[in-house]
Order: structure tokens, then sequence, then C-alpha cells
């Protein structure tokens, strides 16, 4: 479908360290209508499936200021300059956060956090036979717990509200998605 706005003027109105406000004058071709629409820009992210090899999955529990609690998650982050790809920037923040490598990194999935309002993308990479070869490299700002959980737990973890952060079950999802494809011959 072709665009039905035609961008007049664009400006950041607000920038963060994570994020720019950006304000962009549009005009609706179909009614001649402008509006200012404003939308955030940040760099896209990663979030990771990491598999052990007796099938646990390698979660992390830390503070949110979002949601003001300590949320379950999977080990993520944003993508940048030093990750030559996406796996390969998924294999960083894997490492940085919970000090685990693994096998086979493929992207299996990828969304658009909010399409309304970003213009990012979060992909989901999974790694196999993931094991800790050191403790994790956290940022000074990180406070991480790394937990291992075993797969089968998974499903009673989102249906009772321990695991809730929506991009974290967009990456399950997608694991789940993963896990119902037939094997290779």
């Amino acid at each position: 479908m072709k665009t039905s706005w035609r961008r007049i003027s664009k400006e950041v109105v607000f920038k963060t360290p994570i994020f720019d406000l950006n304000c962009e004058k549009s005009e609706c071709l179909r009614t001649g209508v402008m509006q200012n629409f404003f939308y955030i820009s940040c760099a896209d992210w990663v979030n990771i499936i990491a598999l052990t090899p007796d099938r646990k999955l390698v979660m992390i529990r830390q503070y949110r200021h979002g949601s003001d609690c300590t949320e379950l998650e999977i080990p993520g982050g944003g993508l940048d300059k030093r990750d030559s790809d996406t796996v390969a920037g998924g294999a960083r923040e894997l490492f940085e956060e919970t000090g685990y490598r693994g096998k086979n990194g493929r992207i299996i999935g990828q969304v658009c956090p909010n399409p309304a309002i970003q213009g990012n993308t979060c992909y989901t990479v999974m790694f196999d036979d993931c094991e800790q070869i050191s403790a994790p490299e956290l940022d000074d700002t990180e406070v991480i717990e790394t937990i291992l959980v075993p797969e089968n737990n998974i499903r009673q973890l989102i249906t009772s509200g321990a695991i809730r952060h929506g991009l974290v079950l967009n990456a399950l999802h997608f694991f789940e998605i993963q896990n119902d494809k037939p094997a290779k011959k």
C-alpha cells in the first residue's frame, strides 16, 4: 500500500541517551489535513532465547523503573556499533548479562515493538547448548540475577503472570513456534 501521508517537516524535540522524541508534521493525502505526530527513535533491540543442553532457559531477574518491579525476563538489550550483526549483538548481550555462551545462533523472530510511536525492531535470537563460562560483565547500572528455568515451566510462569514483559512474551512465542517445527531430515 502506498503511503497516505506526506512529511512536511521533522524535528527532534527531546534527546535522551536511550531515545529521541521526534515531532513530524505531515499532511494526510486523502483529506489534506495537517497533523503533528510524535514518535520515538531508538536503537534496534535483541532478546535472547538461551537454551542449555538439559533444556533450561537462561533467564534473568532485574528491577525495571518503568514497572517499578523486579521482572522475570530473558537476556536482551540494544544493538550497537560494536555488533557486526544481530546474532553477534545477541551473543554479546547474553554474555554481558549472564556470562553464558551458546552455539548455533540464529534469528527466530522479529517484531515492531509499537509501530504507532516507535520505528525500531526487536529481534529474537536463539542459542543452543548454552554454558556459563564466566561471571557476567554487568554495566555499572545493572543488577541482574541469572536463573535457569526448565523449558516445561515457561507456560505456567506466563499464565501465572510471573513473566509479563511484552517483548519477552513475543520472544517466548517465537521459541514455541520454533519448537513446533518438524525436525529437518
